[in-house]
């Protein structure tokens, strides 16, 4: 039986990246995003089904606790077993910490760190049933460091990072790996509507002098996803180029 990979907020960017290159490695991929919208105009179930594996959208709201349970109960009875899990989804609400709402921090701490703990929750007792399984969480150089202007982001990426040891710990004995990524400045949409000055000011902190690529932060993933990472656990890879040295 074919393994299958869970990627949240895959529609787009580095979660659609992840998705196809699992799929290269022959994982079955249930994609996910907050609703068909962000399917729209969109050709990633295409190239997906194209490299021979199977492939299906699931759109839920990852920081609804209810509705990641009816999810993942789903994706279980299409594709039999749950093997990997990335928890990619994500949000930016910026803002200084003086003037910023509390409904603005919220919101991202809901969708960025309690969605690592709903899906983290339904698809780890699967795999704890299976005895096996590969959970990788997308946090962000900015919970390694802090980042003015995002107190919230900062919270909800430094949470993933301590969320990833504990469930390392708790999983582990069950045959289960968790490990995180922290990507720093890479090449989106969200990153092409910077001014050319904030842009030289990124790059004057980065010792590759370069955005990194969604493919790159991808291929650090399907190494976590494979065989070859069967012993690593409980780790936080950097991925930002030299940004902290």
């Amino acid at each position: 039986m074919a393994k299958t990979a869970i990627i949240t907020g895959s529609a787009r960017g580095i979660g659609a990246a992840i998705a196809l290159r699992l799929a290269k490695d022959g994982y079955n991929i249930a994609l996910n995003d907050i609703n068909e919208g962000m399917f729209e105009n969109n050709d990633i179930m295409d190239k997906i089904k194209a490299l021979g594996v199977e492939c299906e959208k699931f759109i839920c709201d990852v920081s609804s606790h209810e509705q990641c349970e009816a999810m993942v109960k789903a994706v279980k009875e299409r594709f039999g077993t749950i093997d990997c899990l990335v928890n990619n989804a994500g949000i930016t609400r910026d803002g200084l910490m003086a003037r910023m709402p509390e409904e603005q921090y919220d919101l991202v701490i809901a969708v960025n760190q309690k969605s690592v703990f709903n899906m983290t929750k339904f698809v780890g007792n699967v795999m704890m049933r299976q005895k096996s399984g590969k959970i990788i969480n997308l946090a962000s150089v900015a919970g390694l460091y802090g980042n003015p202007g995002q107190i919230n982001y900062s919270a909800s990426k430094g949470a993933i990072i301590a969320m990833t040891k504990t469930t390392a710990k708790e999983l582990g004995s069950r045959g289960i790996n968790v490990n995180a990524v922290a990507p720093g400045f890479i090449k989106t949409p969200m990153t092409d509507k910077l001014t050319e000055e904030q842009r030289n000011k990124m790059l004057e902190q980065i010792a590759m002098k370069r955005y990194g690529e969604v493919e790159e932060i991808a291929g650090v993933v399907s190494f976590l996803a494979s065989d070859d990472a069967s012993y690593v656990t409980g780790q936080v890879i950097e991925i930002s180029g030299g940004l902290m040295m």
